[in-house]
């Protein structure tokens, strides 16, 4: 009679896998993710940095050829040299400054040639777009524009090149904004910075008058776009882009 076979074992149940945390939430052995007000500062920081080297650059206290060192100008503003240096890298992205190794950044030497080189590449940009403008915009857009030219008016009386620098390029903004091409208004934007930056030689504080006669023209700007009159708009930016602030 043959033996009858002992039942085989039945297998060892595998464990159950670990249950996934639901998206959001940590377990703690994980590392929780660093609450983002510390970015948001240190951006804070070196945004306000930024801002204040581009005035220092546009009002001429950081003078073409020169080297300054992050830690230096970190002092000058209160903040560590961290800051300061990530602004200068942008700085340099814009072609404001030029990386100088172990030494620091050298502001950019500009000449005459360059400034009008700017000046033609944004007539070719601006004009035909302001003369679209003109033609569909209501004159009841461009009034409502009328502070923005004021404030440049009022930065231009007190002989503020890096507040009316600021001023100007927020009504350059502005009239571009309306024709609702955000890419357009960014390069504008960057070649109109770029034409705001001191030359190499030559006085580095434009003279009041200067820049009451460049504010002057925003007024004159919209009078003009107001009456669609595109002669007198065309001859406007084109002398403006080569003015005191651009």
């Amino acid at each position: 009679m043959r033996a009858s076979s002992a039942p085989a074992p039945a297998p060892a149940s595998a464990p159950a896998p670990a249950s996934r945390p639901a998206r959001g939430e940590h377990t703690h052995g994980e590392a929780a993710v660093p609450a983002p007000r510390k970015t948001v500062q240190r951006n804070s920081v070196r945004g306000q940095i930024l801002a204040a080297l581009r005035a220092a650059l546009v009002g001429g206290d950081l003078a073409p050829g020169e080297v300054y060192s992050a830690p230096v100008l970190g002092e000058r503003f209160g903040v560590s040299a961290t800051p300061v240096r990530e602004a200068m890298q942008q700085l340099a992205i814009e072609g404001a400054v030029e990386v100088v190794p172990n030494r620091g950044f050298r502001v950019t030497e500009r000449s005459a040639r360059e400034l009008g080189e700017l000046a033609e590449v944004r007539a070719l940009i601006e004009v035909p777009v302001m003369l679209r403008l003109a033609r569909t915009v209501p004159a009841a857009r461009w009034c409502e524009l009328r502070p923005l030219a004021e404030a440049s008016a009022v930065a231009a009386a007190g002989g503020d090149l890096a507040r009316y620098a600021e001023a100007d390029r927020a009504f350059h903004g502005a009239v571009l904004g309306l024709s609702g091409n955000q890419q357009l208004v960014q390069v504008a934007d960057d070649l109109h910075r770029r034409s705001q930056w001191p030359l190499v030689s030559g006085p580095v504080h434009a003279r009041r008058a200067d820049l009451v006669a460049d504010a002057a023209e925003h007024m004159a700007l919209l009078e003009a776009l107001v009456a669609q009159d595109l002669g007198v708009v065309q001859s406007l930016v084109r002398e403006h882009f080569a003015g005191a602030g651009g």
